[in-house]
């Protein structure tokens, strides 16, 4: 599948927003669907639907056939070692509270440390808060440095012998930094302490692979994976699901249930509770598909190659200001302009038919940190262009106008 026509996959484009062509940047927080996905969504629900892992007719067998093989596809995807590491949840934040949930309530105490970052995206801080507030447990924060980076040194500046977890994001979802998450998970290993990652940007960008990664916990968004939303993926290692408690209780995750006990499911069953979210598991399959008809090595050249134009485009543009000049950097291109606020830029450049977003991307410490209360940021896709960077400056360029800027 060749990337440069890679946009007609993608129904959405087809439509005008303002009489004007869609140009849309805003995959960071959610990327469009290709049309195997949604027709796969229709097909499912038309003439496949039944619910799984319960009834013995044809069409729950096969339902139950279809979302195992997803199961099978995201195992084979991110190079996990047994399929029964693969959890499905409703989202990457689902995900996360999953294991902060479980892994707080056998092993932590009051005293102990969890390590996240300043780059961290509200799912990753919020429920590690609400066991400082539970249990008494205490967060130190690992420092970005003037580059908008984390360091493996700034990391293990952190770590004590109370330090029980390190929960840290891949991929900047504000300044695009892609964090050495294998040389951090070495570091915390070689001290007992498991990692976490959250895996939201990196997944759709770059290459998975967990055995080579190592680490312990690892979330993903799949609705920024091409994929449908209502959906997460949590990879854990066997010896932690094994180990640590249900997360939620309900039909399809026991074994057995007496008036006096309960026995829990074979993985990954015990952290499947109740009816899941069928017909996007099973659409999921499609976008995995899709990723690798185009091969990951393309998509990567290609996400660079508009990163480097996209840089160099905003930084030869007086007044826009840059966030974050990381040594790695993913797909994103955060920025400020001079006397303009940011929800002023996204409702201009909106009016042009680009869509960015303005806010503080879930990152409020971050941006506390940066003296900012807000940025907008321009993240990209598979279907993006040249032209579509060149349209965004474009649009800057009205906007500043219209400012006097």
């Amino acid at each position: 599948m060749k990337i440069e026509n890679i946009k007609k996959e993608f129904p959405i484009f087809n439509n005008k927003i303002e009489n004007n062509d869609l140009v849309y940047l805003d995959s960071a927080n959610s990327s469009q669907k290709p049309l195997v996905v949604v027709d796969r969504i229709y097909d499912f629900y038309t003439k496949e639907f039944s619910n799984i892992g319960r009834s013995v007719h044809y069409l729950a067998v096969a339902a139950t056939n279809l979302y195992e093989n997803t199961r099978t596809a995201v195992q084979k995807y991110i190079n996990a070692k047994d399929k029964n590491e693969i959890v499905f949840t409703k989202g990457a934040t689902e995900a996360i509270n999953l294991v902060a949930s479980t892994f707080g309530q056998k092993y932590l105490k009051e005293g102990d440390e969890i390590i996240i970052t300043e780059l961290e995206h509200h799912s990753n801080y919020v429920p590690w808060h609400y066991l400082r507030k539970n249990k008494g447990i205490k967060i130190n924060f690992a420092e970005i440095d003037e580059h908008g980076d984390i360091s493996l040194e700034s990391v293990e500046k952190q770590i004590t012998s109370k330090t029980k977890m390190i929960a840290l994001t891949h991929l900047s979802n504000v300044t695009g930094a892609i964090l050495p998450i294998k040389e951090i998970t070495e570091l915390a290993h070689s001290k007992g302490i498991p990692v976490l990652v959250d895996g939201c940007q990196s997944a759709p960008h770059m290459k998975m692979d967990m055995q080579d990664l190592n680490c312990d916990f690892y979330a993903i968004s799949c609705h920024k994976m091409y994929g449908p939303t209502g959906l997460g993926i949590l990879y854990a290692k066997k010896k932690w699901l094994d180990d640590l408690p249900p997360y939620q209780g309900g039909g399809g995750m026991i074994n057995e249930v007496k008036k006096n006990d309960i026995s829990y499911g074979e993985l990954p069953n015990k952290f499947e509770a109740g009816t899941m979210a069928t017909a996007q598991v099973i659409a999921f399959n499609e976008s995995i598909n899709f990723l690798n008809k185009i091969g990951i090595d393309n998509l990567i050249n290609h996400e660079n190659d508009l990163l480097n134009y996209g840089e160099e485009v905003l930084r030869k543009n007086n007044s826009v200001k840059l966030i974050g000049n990381p040594k790695k950097k993913g797909a994103v291109l955060s920025f400020t302009i001079d006397g303009i606020h940011p929800h002023d830029i996204a409702t201009i450049l909106d009016e042009d038919g680009v869509a960015i977003r303005a806010g503080h991307h879930c990152c409020q410490i971050l941006h506390d940190k940066l003296g900012l209360t807000a940025s907008a940021r321009a993240s990209l896709g598979v279907y993006n262009t040249r032209d579509d960077l060149d349209k965004l400056n474009e649009s800057i360029n009205n906007c500043k106008k219209i400012f006097n800027k």
